[in-house]
């Protein structure tokens, strides 16, 4: 079998997923490639970057001031189909393709005029929006008709990928998404989402014909277990509550604006703990949280969660929650906000439901806090009475 991934990137998560899956294929005895756009990664003949940084930057200014993400690079598509073309793939798995990299106009014609059969993984919800890759924040429900209807505006033209265009581009790319991601027909096309939560959206949109299977992510549980270490004394942690979050990119979608209040609420029995800030995040956040960068060792990540009492995620809009999943493998108890997809991410945790509404954020902290206390000398051991789990 001859079988071919599609992503922007090549880092992060796409080691645990793409990458991955990659290696099993060849250690099976298929022919596998993957093929990115954003990112260094080892390359050889079947893992090739496909993109260069002055394209990439491009098509931003092009997105930027037409608002058609995924209508521009048609050089680097070009070059991408005649490698598919040469291969003649069986299957052809896509990722992530909002990313400044793809035409998918012209990906998604090549797909419907060739044999093969199609793969998506759907890691948020441009799929199926005219324009956001995510809509819960804003309790913005036009996606399911037709972005731009009956006058509204679309409140996320400033948010990733941004663009100063009319609304009229997010009408424009809502139709041409519609025409070309039901091309192919139903038994040609499978759709995989990391949780039922999304798998529920798309239920609802315009991708409804496709089957649909659910896989959660997985995490590397080799390197995610209780990891003991000196993070709380290299960071004066010593005798505190330890409220951890964590983010490869933090931002007020991702919580961030709840943890700094939660940290103005809290008096100096806790600490809020952040890890994955940029440099003028660190300079520009309240001095009484403890701000950390971005990590790029995973045994660190894998400490820094041990070392917590309570990891908390406050968005909504996670469409699984690795975070959440890896916190919870280093025998952290977890908060996450009831209703979103890290409660299938914290199925087998210790877990704490939070009000989509944060009502109960600080008296669930609290709560928690006072059960660490009943139990003296007990670490990491939580009672769950009066919680849903």
């Amino acid at each position: 079998m001859r079988y071919v991934q599609l992503n922007a990137y090549g880092n992060a998560w796409a080691e645990s997923i793409i990458f991955k899956k990659h290696r099993e294929l060849i250690a099976n005895g298929d022919d596998s490639w993957v093929f990115w756009a954003r990112t260094d990664h080892e390359q050889d003949d079947h893992m090739v970057k496909v993109a260069s940084y002055p394209e990439i930057c491009l098509d931003v200014l092009q997105t930027r001031l037409d608002g058609r993400a995924g209508f521009h690079s048609k050089g680097i598509t070009r070059r991408l189909l005649r490698r598919l073309d040469e291969i003649d793939p069986d299957v052809v798995h896509l990722h992530v393709l909002c990313g400044y990299w793809i035409n998918v106009e012209m990906l998604f014609e090549w797909l419907a005029s060739h044999r093969c059969k199609v793969v998506w993984t759907l890691h948020d919800c441009w799929a199926f929006t005219g324009h956001c890759i995510h809509f819960t924040k804003v309790k913005c429900m036009q996606w399911k008709t037709h972005c731009i209807y009956d006058g509204q505006n679309c409140p996320q033209k400033r948010e990733y990928p941004e663009t100063y265009a009319g609304d009229e581009s997010v009408s424009w790319c809502f139709e041409q998404k519609k025409r070309l991601f039901t091309m192919l027909p139903a038994d040609r096309m499978e759709l995989v989402t990391p949780s039922q939560w999304l798998a529920d959206l798309v239920a609802e949109s315009f991708l409804s014909k496709y089957p649909v299977r659910v896989v959660h992510n997985t995490i590397n549980t080799e390197i995610f277990k209780p990891t003991p270490s000196d993070f709380r004394e290299r960071h004066g942690l010593t005798g505190k509550f330890v409220v951890l979050g964590a983010a490869s990119k933090w931002s007020e979608r991702k919580g961030l604006d709840d943890f700094v209040r939660l940290a103005g609420e809290l008096d100096d029995r806790f600490a809020v703990v952040l890890v994955g800030l940029s440099e003028k995040q660190i300079k520009e956040l309240p001095e009484q949280m403890t701000r950390l960068p971005k990590t790029d060792s995973l045994r660190e990540l894998a400490e820094a969660y041990t070392a917590a009492d309570l990891f908390l995620t406050t968005s909504q809009e996670e469409t699984y929650g690795m975070t959440v999943a890896e916190a919870a493998a280093c025998g952290t108890p977890v908060a996450v906000v009831d209703g979103t997809a890290c409660m299938e991410a914290s199925e087998n945790a210790e877990r704490y439901l939070i009000a989509p509404d944060l009502s109960n954020l600080v008296t669930t902290i609290c709560a928690v806090y006072r059960a660490h206390h009943d139990k003296p000398g007990v670490e990491k051991t939580f009672s769950a009475s009066g919680f849903d789990h």
